[in-house]
């Protein structure tokens, strides 16, 4: 086992944002697309949806082979089929080209993020917390800055151009990444499909009910968020703002996040901070305040920046160390499907029956699977894996 340097922990990071970039960047142009190419609602909903199940069905089929000592591969093949999607993304003129390019993105995006995980759990096993922390702040500040990048670039050069530097950016990463190491665990590779195993171990159990709170409130908050603020008299502009307010935090305190989860445990990390987003969660259906609401949103926003690099931690810290891709990978496709299925259910809720029974139904939601995450951490004789940092052997390739 060793230690990666530092700059090559930058470099995942860099590789993170700038996948971030490219998904934050497609939603941008949504509203643009529609008016340019005269799709219909339910076709950008079918374009927006099957990006969401492709990266849901490489997190589950793909991303567990990076386990058998092909991280660094599929994190290249990844970047290639990234780019081949953003460059038919801009000279796609059907609509069935758009989808087929947004579902290859899907199954990019999807392999190769648990892959990049992988390789920094396993290159640097003493810093996993600060680490993780650091891909996380990565990951939000692409997704941020991707749409913002995308409307600039539209409206100089039209709805095209915001693809064709993604396309460049992806294919220059594809060139870099081929110094990138090939990590393999210490012990012998798994054959199968490892995630019932995964899902015996306790420790991932806990992060999962965790996550399944933490997601369940991201699918409500996307979902509705935005129609709130329009309904309590909002501007635009005002809640453009009010969705920055909400990941800036995360940027800053996510690698802080990480390194409190791996010096104290999942459970006493994710115990307080679901907490509070869970009592956020609740107050966002029942004031009508603009300003307490963005303060509320703030706090909310510090909380998640405990929990989603607490959940990595967990299951990096509970997986056996070859499953650590296997283990990312079952964290980010349970987020993925749950953040969509609230997404479903809360649009319907909240047309139906409004804020109160919308945010209502979350915070119950997200304090029944809390507790579920704290009593399976508390409960039983320990996993073998419970606090053992997982080790690696990194090897050229």
């Amino acid at each position: 086992s060793g230690t990666a340097p530092r700059g090559a922990i930058w470099r995942f990071a860099g590789l993170t944002a700038v996948l971030s970039v490219g998904y934050g960047g497609v939603f941008a142009v949504l509203a643009d697309r529609r008016d340019r190419f005269c799709f219909t609602e339910s076709q950008l909903g079918l374009f927006a949806g099957v990006g969401f199940f492709a990266g849901f069905v490489a997190q589950l089929t793909v991303a567990p082979l990076a386990d058998r000592g092909t991280a660094a591969r599929i994190v290249r093949v990844g970047l290639a089929v990234a780019a081949l999607a953003m460059a038919w993304m801009s000279v796609a003129t059907d609509i069935w080209q758009f989808v087929l390019a947004r579902l290859l993105f899907g199954l990019a995006s999807g392999s190769v993020t648990p892959a990049v995980r992988r390789l920094v759990i396993t290159a640097d096993p003493d810093r996993v917390g600060d680490n993780l922390g650091r891909l996380t702040a990565a990951d939000v500040s692409g997704f941020v800055a991707g749409p913002l990048l995308a409307a600039g670039l539209a409206e100089v050069g039209g709805i095209r151009l915001p693809f064709s530097p993604l396309a460049v950016g992806f294919g220059l990463l594809l060139l870099l990444s081929t110094r990138l190491p090939a990590v393999v665990a210490s012990g012998a590779a798994r054959r199968g499909w490892p995630m019932g195993e995964l899902g015996r171990i306790r420790g991932i159990r806990a992060a999962l009910f965790a996550a399944v709170a933490f997601y369940v409130t991201i699918g409500f908050f996307e979902a509705t968020w935005a129609l709130l603020l329009d309904d309590l008299g909002a501007s635009t502009l005002a809640i453009g703002i009010s969705l920055s307010l909400f990941t800036i935090p995360m940027i800053f305190l996510a690698p802080v996040g990480g390194r409190l989860a791996q010096r104290r445990g999942h459970g006493a990390i994710v115990a307080y901070s679901i907490s509070a987003a869970t009592l956020c969660t609740l107050v966002y259906g029942w004031v009508d305040v603009l300003a307490v609401l963005y303060v509320v949103a703030v706090v909310h926003a510090v909380a998640d920046s405990f929990t989603m690099p607490a959940n990595m931690v967990a299951v990096a810290v509970a997986a056996p160390s070859e499953l650590a891709a296997s283990a990312q990978a079952l964290l980010s496709a349970t987020g993925t499907l749950v953040g969509g299925a609230a997404a479903l259910v809360c649009g319907t809720l909240y047309g139906a029956y409004g804020a109160e029974v919308v945010y209502t139904t979350a915070a119950g939601a997200m304090a029944v699977f809390l507790a579920a995450s704290v009593l399976t951490s508390r409960g039983g004789r320990p996993d073998a894996r419970d606090g053992v940092p997982p080790g690696a052997t990194s090897v050229p390739g």
